[in-house]
């Protein structure tokens, strides 16, 4: 058998290492394509929306890649996978958000039905790009006309059990925080609208203190009232839209930029968000 020439010898050594690294960054996210379950009643969906800390940017860890078989997340192309984060995929920075633990939980409650995951999440999309028609140039999306879609396209093989939500953060001025309570509360109806779901159970989430308080460029902690007015209104909603809750965002930390929640933050809202949601689920008024 004829020895390899020296160069080609050292041409494939210096592959190695950079076959290796990718190898490393694409395991996370091999995905396998699965059937969903034959009967659309055992096939229960829920719809994640709104902006970075819904698609998440906590790093990823080993336990955010184990596979549920009855935990799906609806890809990119529009096929059902085993449900592995990132769940997003917005933007390249996508990571660990609340999505993935609220489904684990809501599949774990009742183990004769799956859950789907329908990401729509878009970083940076404040609620006026949520309306129809908008674009949000960031990414050259729609972000209300895609969710919508997917959720459409979802809803061929499955039922509508649910839509949580957490935005505010490109909405913490003065102006915008003003509009704020009107404009989520027109989402929620359009969504159940077109999404012909009047009763659809709709979870949404507070902003955390971290956004809140923030230094100043003198280096102190400077309130922003308008956060502030972002939460009030998601609070205030729970008196004016039925089958609606929200959860709190205390005792969360970001990474590090007083923006996004960490991975154990994302965690602890997906738990929240499972409770919050189970708790209007009980609620409903049984079919006949």
């Amino acid at each position: 058998m004829p020895r390899p020439r020296p160069i080609l010898l050292k041409l494939l050594l210096l592959a190695l290492p950079a076959a290796g690294l990718r190898a490393q960054v694409l395991k996370p996210r091999l995905r396998q394509v699965v059937a969903p379950p034959a009967r659309k009643e055992k096939f229960q969906l829920y719809l994640l929306i709104g902006q970075s800390n819904m698609a998440g940017r906590g790093a990823v860890e080993s336990q955010d890649t184990l596979p549920n078989r009855h935990v799906l997340r609806l890809s990119p192309a529009g096929q059902w996978e085993i449900a592995k984060d990132p769940i997003h995929f917005d933007k390249p920075v996508a990571g660990v958000g609340p999505g993935l633990t609220f489904g684990r939980l809501m599949a774990a409650r009742n183990t004769s039905v799956t859950v789907g995951l329908i990401p729509g999440a878009v970083g940076g999309s404040g609620i006026d790009f949520w309306m129809p028609g908008a674009y949000f140039p960031d990414t050259k999306s729609h972000p209300y006309d895609d969710a919508l879609a997917r959720a459409k396209t979802a809803l061929q093989t499955g039922t509508l059990a649910g839509i949580i939500w957490h935005q505010g953060e490109s909405d913490s001025n003065p102006e915008k925080s003003a509009a704020y309570q009107a404009k989520l509360k027109a989402l929620i109806e359009r969504l159940r609208t077109d999404l012909q779901a009047p009763n659809v159970p709709f979870v949404a989430g507070q902003l955390p203190a971290f956004q809140i308080n923030k230094p100043g460029p003198d280096g102190q902690s400077q309130t922003n009232q308008a956060a502030l007015r972002i939460n009030q209104a998601v609070a205030q909603l729970q008196k004016q839209v039925p089958h609606y809750d929200f959860i709190t965002a205390e005792g969360t930390a970001d990474i590090g930029d007083h923006t996004h929640f960490n991975t154990a933050s994302a965690r602890l809202l997906g738990q929240r968000y499972a409770a919050a949601m189970q708790k209007l689920q009980r609620k409903l008024p049984r079919k006949k």
